[in-house]
């Protein structure tokens, strides 16, 4: 379970020296895990752990936004690009739904 907490310590003259925070219940072997880790690394566990999340927060966030072609597949994208095929049917039939919202909302 994690649980986040919008304590701030603020210093006197208003500049932030904590941020927020964040707990995790984890059992004891876990723990043991993450802190024989962080000892390996040279770092204390709360670093260790920080870290280790923002790397893996990114690589799935990057995961999530960044399209991976192969060879084949980004040549025929591009191919597809730079010389479309002829709007078939559906695409008409799609092109003309869009028109008639584009005129409604533009009459509003």
């Amino acid at each position: 379970m994690v649980q986040t907490h919008m304590r701030k310590s603020i210093h006197s003259r208003g500049t932030r020296v904590k941020g927020d925070r964040l707990e995790a219940r984890v059992s004891a072997e876990q723990k043991d895990l993450l802190q024989r880790a962080a000892n390996l690394q040279g770092r204390t566990l709360t670093e260790f752990l920080v870290s280790s999340a923002q790397a893996e927060a990114e690589r799935v966030i990057q995961e999530h936004d960044v399209i991976r072609l192969s060879v084949r597949d980004s040549q025929h994208f591009a191919s597809l690009i730079l010389d479309p095929p002829p709007p078939n049917d559906r695409l008409r039939a799609a092109m003309r739904r869009h028109m008639l919202e584009v005129e409604d909302t533009e009459v509003q």
